[in-house]
């Protein structure tokens, strides 16, 4: 018995057309997705103009040097009941004590605007926003100030 071959399929240009619209509609398509990831994650610029911060660089560096001497670490910002809270220490260990702290709430891709936010100290070298920040990732531009030493700092809080 015999068995009748196959007919065999023609590749025209209607196949040839089908795969180069499917290729390009597949990288058009992982694009648009990483594109939307990117938009959505993306957490801002670090300067808006890079020529003037090279300018402001050196002073920068000088005030980083003027906060080390001052010998405070302070902690990430952790979420407790809704607000920020913040711990800061000396050089010994110690929490540090009669400070004042202020700071900027920023959204990290600009869908709400900054606002202020202040804090009191709750503990030992512990402080606590009087506000309750809203839910979501936020940045913090902090400047703590005790006597004639300030610090200024960025803390995310998720």
């Amino acid at each position: 018995m015999s068995e009748q071959p196959s007919p065999v399929k023609k590749f025209t240009g209607y196949h040839a057309t089908m795969m180069i619209v499917g290729f390009f509609a597949v990288v058009v398509a992982v694009n648009l997705v990483m594109a939307q990831f990117a938009l959505s994650t993306f957490s801002g610029t670090v300067v808006d103009n890079s020529y003037v911060a090279s300018q402001k660089y050196n002073k920068w560096l000088e005030q980083a040097r003027h906060q080390q001497a001052n010998g405070w670490t302070v902690s990430p910002a952790v979420r407790k009941a809704g607000k920020a809270s913040i711990a800061i220490t000396t050089t010994d260990g110690a929490g540090l004590q009669g400070a004042t702290m202020v700071a900027i709430a920023e959204h990290p891709i600009g869908q709400s605007e900054p606002f202020e936010v202040s804090f009191t100290q709750a503990g030992a070298g512990e402080y606590q926003s009087v506000q309750t920040l809203p839910a979501g990732r936020w940045k913090l531009k902090i400047v703590i100030t005790q006597d004639d030493k300030n610090m200024r700092v960025v803390r995310d809080i998720w």
